[in-house]
């Protein structure tokens, strides 16, 4: 079986898209998945499946979610690998292994983004502490006045990328690699 991680965008975030974890648990058992742990409420579920193809995974979780809660919500599913590839490479770490890393996040881009108005994303933070390195499948975000006071948002890279996405704080990241590389019996 492999081992995947499901980041959901958009449920209990300000009283919307409620989901308890428990539900949300059910509906990945209901799903056929195996082995499900979910981690804070903001949507972070690991599992195991057979399914080789993460995009049937997230289309088939979209539609579960949507049936049994009536909620249109962005899912993109990982694998461990990719997890652990955007964990290990996260170029501000590489530059400065003491950065405080409760100003690091990682946007997860649904689809490899569309460069053609990067410079767009560049001029907003050309005069901030903001910096933002984009990857193949994400954008590493470091924020030193606080991700609340930044222009540097999931709405900005899905418009500006063309890509759906949703972001973690670099804790939430830590703590999926850790739960995944777990023997999750």
């Amino acid at each position: 079986m492999n081992t995947y991680i499901a980041l959901l965008r958009g449920i209990n975030v300000s009283g919307k898209n409620i989901i308890k974890m428990i539900e949300l648990k059910q509906l990945f058992l209901d799903l056929g998945y195996h082995n499900i742990v979910s981690y804070i409420q903001s949507g972070n579920v690991i599992f195991k499946s057979n399914i080789k193809e993460p995009l049937l995974l997230e289309d088939t979780i979209v539609k579960g979610i949507c049936n049994r809660f009536n909620y249109d919500v962005n899912v993109l599913v990982l694998t461990k690998k990719e997890l652990t590839t955007i964990f290990n490479t996260n170029p501000f770490l590489a530059k400065d292994p003491t950065i405080d890393i409760s100003k690091l996040h990682v946007t997860f881009l649904n689809t490899e983004p569309d460069l053609s108005k990067k410079h767009q994303i560049e001029a907003l933070v050309i005069n901030s502490d903001d910096d933002f390195i984009i990857s193949e499948n994400c954008v590493y975000l470091h924020c030193p006045n606080g991700s609340g006071n930044t222009k540097l948002t999931n709405n900005l890279f899905q418009k500006k990328l063309n890509s759906s996405a949703t972001t973690r704080n670099w804790r939430t990241v830590t703590k999926l690699v850790e739960l995944s590389n777990e023997s999750i019996e």
